[in-house]
């Protein structure tokens, strides 16, 4: 079973209904017993980097969620789940975030050109600079669907994926058992269901 992760921030029941779109068990919880006997935790997030990080640290699940990836399960982070994986956001200010993969959450502006729109918002492609399980199902230019002002920089290593936005931004990353998606899977169609499909079969 996956569970996603409900700390009041994230689109949780689009979520669980494209896992049930899929066939595959999905369960939105915090509960701690929950998660523990979870096959899998997807991370979900939209909204501040620091609101958000607060709220997994006052609740425990920061470090739950660490604890877990250490016991060696698989973990998904989403738009600003995806962001909080990473050791620190500059997003108004510089504030921790999980340490689950190493690199800086930075504004998009100044990064892109200043022709182009911040938020990215809309659909783009997908160049795969790397082999994940979580893009298995997902062949090169694939069209996904993005909503963010800030991207994961200082983290060459575990990018898996990036999208061209006058720039290569960060799309999809890899650490071991931890992945992460810039872009909104619920919100990419066949696309999107492609790579839930994939993460549900990732291995412990």
């Amino acid at each position: 079973m996956i569970v996603i992760i409900d700390y009041g921030v994230g689109n949780l029941f689009s979520l669980k209904s494209s896992f049930a779109f899929l066939g595959i068990e999905a369960k939105v919880s915090c509960r701690a017993s929950d998660i523990r006997n979870a096959d899998k935790i997807l991370l979900p997030g939209v909204g501040a980097f620091a609101d958000a990080a607060d709220k997994l640290i006052k609740t425990g699940l920061a470090d739950l969620l660490s604890e877990e990836v250490r016991r060696g399960k698989p973990l998904l982070g989403i738009c600003l789940g995806m962001q909080l994986l990473f050791q620190k956001s500059l997003e108004y200010g510089e504030h921790a975030g999980l340490g689950l993969i190493p690199g800086v959450v930075k504004p998009l502006e100044g990064y892109v050109p200043r022709s182009l729109k911040i938020p990215q918002m809309g659909w783009n492609s997908l160049e795969i600079v790397k082999n994940s399980p979580l893009l298995q199902y997902t062949p090169p230019g694939e069209y996904v669907y993005f909503v963010h002002s800030y991207y994961a920089a200082d983290c060459a290593p575990y990018v898996t994926s990036t999208t061209d936005y006058g720039v290569p931004v960060t799309a999809t990353v890899q650490r071991s058992n931890v992945f992460g998606c810039q872009f909104h899977p619920e919100k990419s169609g066949a696309a999107g269901l492609n790579i839930l499909k994939a993460f549900s079969e990732t291995e412990g």
